[in-house]
C-alpha cells in the first residue's frame, strides 16, 4: 500500500479536477440557452417586421430623416440574412466560450508541473499515476502518456509523450478554428446577398421600362448593400477574437510543451517502474540470441 498525498497543493488541485470538467458541461449548457434564446427572439422580431405584405415597402426613413436600420433588416429578409443571422449567433456563441475556456488555469497551470516535478524526484510513482489519471492539464495528460509506454525505451517514452502534447495543442487550436471559418465566410455571404440584391433592383428597373423613380432605386440598393454590412459586422469580430486566441493559445501551449519536456526526462527508464504492478513487454530478442 502507497502512502496517501502529504503534498498540500495536491489537495488543493484534485479537487478543482471535478469543477474543471463541471464548469465546461455548464459552459456549453449556457451557450447553448443563450443561442436558442436570441433564435427565438430574431424569429419573433424578424416575424413582426415581415408582418405586412410582402409588396408593401415600409419606409426605411423616419420622419426625422435618419435611416431606420431595423426597416432595412426587415426589408432585407432572405435566405442571405437567416445565414448571416444564424452565423452571428453561431459566432458569438464560440467566442463566449473561448472567454471562459481558454485560460491559463486550463491550459498551462502552474501547479500541476510543480507536484508532478515534487512526485517524480521523491519516487513516488504510484502517486504521480494517480494523480495524472484525474488532472486534465496539458502536462499531466503528457506524462500520462509517456507513463503508459510498455517498453523500457526511453525514446519510445519520449515519443509517446510528444504525441501526447501535439494532440492536446491541436485540441486547443480547435476550439478557435470555427471563428475563423465563420470570419471567412460572412463577408462572402454578405457579398452574395448584395449581388443577388442589385440584380433583382436592376430587374424591377427593366421591368419598369427604365422609368423607376431614384428614390425605389436607391431604396433596392441600399437594401442590397445592407447584406455586405451584416458580413463584415460578422466577421470583424470573429476574426479578430480568433487572431488574439491563437497567438495566445499559442504562447501557452508552447510554454507547456517545454514543461512537459523537463518532466518527461524525470521519468523512469524502467517500464515496472512506470506501469507499476503492470508486467513490463521487453522487445522480442532475435533467435542467435535466443539460442
Amino acid at each position: 500500500m502507497h502512502a496517501p498525498f502529504t503534498d498540500p497543493r495536491m489537495n488543493r488541485v484534485l479537487p478543482i479536477v471535478s469543477r474543471r470538467a463541471a464548469w465546461s458541461r455548464f459552459v456549453v449548457l449556457l451557450a447553448v440557452a443563450c443561442t436558442l434564446v436570441l433564435a427565438l427572439a430574431g424569429g419573433a422580431a424578424v416575424a413582426q417586421g415581415t408582418g405586412t405584405p410582402a409588396g408593401a415597402a415600409g419606409p426605411a426613413v423616419t420622419e426625422s430623416g435618419r435611416v431606420s436600420l431595423w426597416e432595412l433588416f426587415s426589408q432585407s429578409f432572405d435566405l442571405f440574412t437567416v445565414l448571416l443571422v444564424i452565423g452571428s449567433l453561431a459566432g458569438w456563441t464560440i467566442i463566449i466560450i473561448c472567454m471562459i475556456e481558454v485560460r491559463k488555469s486550463n491550459i498551462a497551470p502552474d501547479e500541476p508541473a510543480e507536484i508532478i516535478s515534487g512526485l517524480c524526484r521523491a519516487g513516488r510513482w504510484a502517486d504521480l499515476r494517480a494523480f495524472v489519471a484525474e488532472d486534465d492539464a496539458l502536462v499531466s495528460r503528457v506524462i500520462r502518456a509517456g507513463l503508459a509506454v510498455p517498453t523500457d525505451d526511453k525514446d519510445a517514452v519520449r515519443e509517446a509523450a510528444e504525441l501526447a502534447a501535439s494532440e492536446e495543442c491541436a485540441r486547443w487550436f480547435r476550439k478557435v478554428e470555427p471563428l475563423n471559418v465563420i470570419g471567412n465566410l460572412g463577408p462572402l455571404l454578405g457579398l452574395a446577398g448584395t449581388v443577388w440584391g442589385m440584380i433583382i433592383a436592376f430587374a424591377a428597373l427593366g421591368h419598369a421600362g427604365g422609368q423607376a423613380s431614384p428614390a425605389n432605386l436607391s431604396l433596392g440598393i441600399s437594401k442590397a448593400l445592407f447584406h455586405t454590412l451584416l458580413g463584415l459586422l460578422l466577421a470583424v469580430p470573429c476574426l479578430t477574437v480568433y487572431g488574439f486566441y491563437r497567438s495566445f493559445i499559442d504562447k501557452l501551449c508552447t510554454r507547456a510543451m517545454v514543461a512537459s519536456s523537463e518532466l518527461v526526462e524525470l521519468l523512469p527508464r524502467e517500464a515496472r517502474l512506470r506501469l507499476g504492478d503492470a508486467p513490463a513487454q521487453q522487445p522480442p530478442r532475435p533467435a542467435a540470441a535466443r539460442s
